[in-house]
């Protein structure tokens, strides 16, 4: 009996262990998933509230759309009157010209404001496009070699040839060459916004440059023509740029 009770106890007391190994490992692992899970939670908060601050944008861009459509509904009545008395001749030529000066400026508001709607619907495209570029590129390393992804926000170029920053000179060299200036490194390999953003820039470096300048337009011409990988912003898109700038390397994933 008291070997019976000894067994009994010892199998309780291994159940009970294993219980408690189960639920620490079950406890690490979900401890685990929530760590990784985090950064693209934060990534997607970044991207959703921009959005949202962009279409809200949007929205106060149709009101002031309505009111510019408005004034010109109103000053071109007035200048159709005003039409009218000049050929009468009971107002001044100078009179008329101020009344079509003001139907000018009013429809100038009006199609200003519909760039500035199309621009946010642009944006709104642009990071859905990134994001998923991004999302694609963090699967798998084959993207095709030389292909070229372009939209108004960003243009990402995969090059043909392996790149390091060991060769970051060659690049110095042809910009210091061409614009007899120093080449305007912001960030070389790591920098403490890659760090918050999860991002791996170990092995690239940003440019401040503004990809459409002069001097940025040379330095994408030469790194396309020598099969040299790079993204070129000409916004801030959030969770990957904080503003325009060339990233020289392959893009940087997430980790």
């Amino acid at each position: 009996m008291l070997r019976k009770a000894v067994r009994i106890n010892l199998f309780a007391t291994l159940g009970l262990t294993l219980i408690c190994v189960c639920t620490l490992v079950t406890a690490q692992q979900k401890k685990s998933r929530q760590k990784k899970s985090q950064p693209a939670s934060e990534l997607s908060r970044l991207r959703d509230d921009y959005i949202k601050a962009t279409k809200e944008y949007k929205a106060s861009l149709e009101r002031l759309l309505a009111m510019y459509e408005g004034d010109v509904k109103s000053v071109e009545e007035k200048f159709a009157s005003a039409k009218k008395l000049f050929d009468e001749g009971l107002i001044s030529r100078s009179q008329l010209e101020e009344n079509e000066r003001l139907v000018k400026t009013a429809q100038e508001k009006v199609s200003e404001t519909q760039k500035q709607m199309a621009g946010a619907d642009s944006q709104i495209a642009d990071v859905l496009v990134e994001s998923q570029a991004d999302d694609e590129l963090a699967k798998n390393l084959r993207m095709t070699k030389n292909a070229l992804i372009r939209t108004t926000s960003f243009t990402r170029y995969n090059g043909t040839v392996g790149w390091g920053l060991s060769d970051a000179w060659k690049i110095q060299r042809f910009f210091s060459d061409t614009f007899h200036r120093p080449l305007p490194i912001a960030v070389f390999g790591q920098g403490a916004i890659h760090d918050r953003w999860r991002l791996d820039h170990r092995n690239a470096m940003d440019i401040q440059l503004h990809p459409d300048g002069a001097e940025g337009q040379a330095l994408l011409n030469f790194l396309q023509k020598n099969g040299i990988p790079y993204s070129a912003f000409r916004v801030a898109i959030p969770g990957t740029a904080t503003g325009p700038h060339i990233h020289i390397g392959r893009p940087s994933h997430r980790y």
